[in-house]
């Protein structure tokens, strides 16, 4: 913050001398007359702001790259200083820190509104020591140690459990939308929640080595493959500048070569040096390092109105070539909450069948059983509400009970046959979430469930489509069922079930290989992710664009993504893309402008017509027509 605070206090000094020093020279101050005076005050204007551009230019030269905008910059202003024009010199500079600060406040105010990447790994353990429990640190726990964990707890190692059975939230390492029930000796993982009870684990891996870890690790190792996109300016200096300096040393030669040919040609050094070094402040991209980063500020800031946060517009950039846009399912196209979709009785009331299921069902906290409470309450009468007695849980299975003093088994197609209750072959082939119920030994109905899809989610997919999207897929930890039951509905290319966060970043790499080799151009643009979930940090990370839904993302998820959207609307992906084509055709706008003037001032400067101010101005008249246009993107509902 203080050296943020430095380096705008520098700015404002220079420029408020340099506006000192351009009233007092056009005055004719008196003490301000002489030379010396004049070199030592425009000097002490242009420090605070070329010295960071002179340090840049050394660093590049030092790294082989003689030619960049930076050493442009420092010759230009330096040869304004060696002809006495001092306030162009400073001006000139100026332009550039202020398009420069610009930048830097585009990629502030994106990343103030992003989350701090947060290590979801609890910072303590409780571990079980002579009968005690005991809070630990994670990674000095060892192999062998017993764990405790709370209901609403987050596991904070891998191990196997040791409690007879317990419910638990695996959506941050599976996406799995059903809380996965573990019976006793079977593998809990680093990240899953107790849903419902206090558990113990025995600790098998170390806290480096669990899943949670390896899943971190991967967002780091597939970041760190993404190279960084290069700023169109930069790439356009490293060919604008050699050229420059080229036609400026060109300007003092080819004169003096005439001269030798032509003897009635009279060659003046000190006139045509004037006029490669009003080339060369003329040819100076301040005009372009302040539009470009100002387009991009427009267009980041219009985003984030709208909920959409670019975390550069670099971002910006890579987004306008996707093709191919690939979901997580499970919270980012659907809800993650559960809702009764068809309810099935047999010679029983519908309605009667659902409250005699809620019955059963009252005092569970599993999410599939408040679905079904729920539902009853919304659509019974309190007169067909049924009181249950006797509820035993049969682990892995179900509920036993009375209702009304009739036998009543609510559960999974296993718990009628462990009962040995008979029911139709088909319903063995239902994919979604089947909750059949029985009384006296006779099936009454079931219920069946599943994962709503948001309301956006078929606009979404409409939207991505109206601007040529040509796949569009999806990725699940989910049942490969269920997915297809998605692709059905949304109308999607594709659609992949049964992935962990390994298969998911192994499909994205997969497709990069096949459109790295496939002829067809459209193909072969980039690939985007959408997700939610820590299990999406590795794939946000190894795709093109990263997409994090961030109104129920993780901070993983968020902190890995290259794009936030900030409500749990997966149509905003399509607004995203729309906002990054509006800004490239503001910044084609800007960039085109400014070459078109620079051209026409440096054929003026080279005849003589243009003078230093005359070049100054022009490049300042550029810029406000830069701000304006930009002004225009940010303003645009």
């Amino acid at each position: 913050m203080k050296k943020k605070v430095n380096e705008y206090g520098a700015l404002s000094a220079s420029v408020l001398m340099l506006a000192a020093g351009l009233v007092m020279q056009s005055l004719g101050i008196g003490w301000f007359d002489g030379k010396t005076v004049k070199i030592i005050w425009f000097v002490t204007a242009y420090l605070p702001v070329a010295l960071p551009v002179i340090k840049e230019a050394v660093e590049e030269m030092g790294e082989g790259n003689i030619f960049s905008e930076f050493t442009l910059m420092t010759i230009a202003t330096a040869g304004a200083f060696l002809i006495g024009e001092y306030p162009e010199g400073v001006a000139v500079m100026l332009f550039y820190a202020v398009g420069e600060k610009f930048q830097d406040l585009a990629v502030d105010k994106a990343k103030h509104d992003i989350k701090a990447l947060v290590d979801i790994r609890p910072d303590h353990a409780s571990v079980i020591i002579d009968g005690i429990v005991t809070a630990c640190k994670p990674e000095d726990t060892q192999i062998g140690d017993i764990i405790e964990v709370k209901a609403g707890e987050r596991v904070p190692l891998d191990g196997v459990l040791l409690s007879e059975v317990a419910l638990f939230n695996t959506s941050a390492l599976t996406g799995e939308s059903v809380p996965r029930s573990i019976s006793k000796d079977g593998e809990v993982l680093a990240g899953m929640i107790s849903s419902d009870s206090v558990v113990r684990i025995s600790v098998t891996r170390l806290y480096d080595q669990s899943v949670l870890s390896r899943i971190l690790q991967m967002v780091k190792e597939a970041a760190d493959r993404k190279a960084p996109a290069e700023l169109f300016i930069r790439r356009f200096a490293q060919r604008y500048t050699p050229v420059v300096i080229i036609l400026a040393a060109l300007t003092i030669v080819t004169p003096y070569i005439y001269s030798l040919l032509t003897p009635s040609f009279v060659y003046s050094f000190d006139e045509w040096f004037y006029r490669a070094l009003i080339f060369l402040v003329i040819s100076c991209p301040c005009a372009l390092v302040v539009s470009i980063p100002l387009s991009y500020f427009g267009g980041i800031g219009l985003a984030s109105r709208k909920g959409i946060l670019f975390k550069g517009g670099n971002y910006m950039d890579a987004i306008l070539n996707v093709g191919t846009v690939v979901f997580d399912k499970t919270g980012t196209l659907t809800t993650g909450i559960f809702g009764v979709t068809e309810v099935k009785a047999y010679d029983i009331d519908s309605r009667q069948l659902v409250a005699i299921i809620a019955a059963m069902e009252r005092t569970s906290n599993h999410p599939v059983a408040k679905a079904i409470v729920s539902y009853n309450n919304d659509h019974n009468k309190p007169s067909e509400i049924f009181i249950a007695d006797s509820v035993k849980d049969i682990p892995g299975y179900g509920i036993a009970g009375n209702v009304d003093g009739d036998n009543v088994l609510v559960g999974s197609l296993r718990l009628m046959d462990k009962y040995g209750v008979g029911y139709p072959e088909q319903l063995k082939k239902i994919t979604e979430t089947i909750v059949v119920c029985s009384r006296n030994s006779h099936l009454i109905g079931y219920v069946l469930l599943s994962d709503a899809l948001k309301e956006d989610a078929v606009d979404a997919v409409k939207s991505l489509r109206k601007l040529k999207i040509r796949n569009i897929q999806i990725l699940s930890g989910d049942k490969q069922a269920l997915v297809d039951s998605v692709v059905d509905r949304l109308k999607v290319d594709k659609g992949y079930g049964d992935l962990l966060p390994e298969g998911k970043v192994e499909h994205i790499m997969t497709m990069k290989k096949g459109r790295d080799g496939n002829q067809d151009v459209s193909a072969r643009r980039a690939i985007a992710f959408v997700g939610d979930g820590i299990n999406d940090a590795p794939v946000l990370a190894m795709s093109d664009v990263g997409i994090a839904v961030g109104g129920a993302g993780s901070d993983v998820a968020v902190e890995t993504a290259d794009v936030v959207l900030q409500d749990t609307r997966p149509s905003k992906v399509a607004e995203a893309i729309t906002i990054a084509r509006h800004t490239r055709s503001n910044v084609i706008e800007n960039v085109t402008l400014a070459i078109g003037v620079k051209i026409v001032v440096l054929i003026l400067g080279v005849w003589g017509i243009a003078t230093m101010w005359e070049a100054v101005f022009a490049d300042v008249g550029v810029t406000v027509l830069a701000v304006f246009n930009a002004l225009r993107l940010i303003r645009k509902s």
